[in-house]
């Protein structure tokens, strides 16, 4: 994607997100959001059929970033050097921090389960690997369990509760609950 189109696809974005702090996902049109970003219709579904699969672009935005492989040295956090499975949730804490305004919006409307449950799949492969087996429960029940509770404390945490840190928010998580 070269600089221009980038540059469409971060107004679009933008806009979208402003406009779900203002308006309900499902009251929301096409127009609105060419209007507040200030493209032309033909630009819009040249990157969008859809305001469903601009969601979905949002959503695949905030967490390929947030789940990459690799974490490496970054201006405002470095876990580079540190490879637990808890400093990996407080190295995603940091990257949703940073998307706070966008998420804000999205999870203020209908269109917040739709975020969730895509969160929610990325969870779940990094949790795959870190459960271990207790007792007679299932693993599919703890996996659940961990994963809903994880979403739970982001949704919590970005709705009204960001004046704890990501490494406060990673505290309480792995207090309250035993990974």
């Amino acid at each position: 994607m070269d600089r221009r189109q980038r540059k469409t696809r971060a107004a679009i974005f933008s806009a979208f997100t402003r406009l779900l702090e203002k308006k309900s996902y499902s009251s929301l049109t096409v127009q609105d959001i060419i209007d507040e970003a200030d493209v032309g219709r033909t630009t819009f579904y040249a990157h969008f059929e859809t305001k469903d699969e601009l969601l979905k672009a949002i959503c695949s935005d905030i967490f390929e970033h947030v789940f990459s492989d690799g974490i490496m040295s970054e201006d405002k956090h470095d876990f580079s050097e540190h490879g637990s499975f808890r400093d990996r949730l407080t190295h995603i804490l940091y990257h949703l921090q940073e998307k706070q305004q966008s998420i804000r919006g999205i999870l203020s409307g209908e269109c917040g389960e739709v975020f969730m449950r895509y969160f929610k799949e990325y969870l779940y492969k990094i949790f795959d690997g870190q459960l271990d087996d207790k007792n007679n429960i299932p693993r599919e029940y703890l996996l659940n369990h961990a994963v809903g509770s994880f979403a739970e404390t982001v949704r919590w945490w970005l709705k009204g509760h960001s004046d704890y840190t990501p490494e406060q928010i990673s505290e309480f998580y792995f207090q309250s609950v035993i990974v």
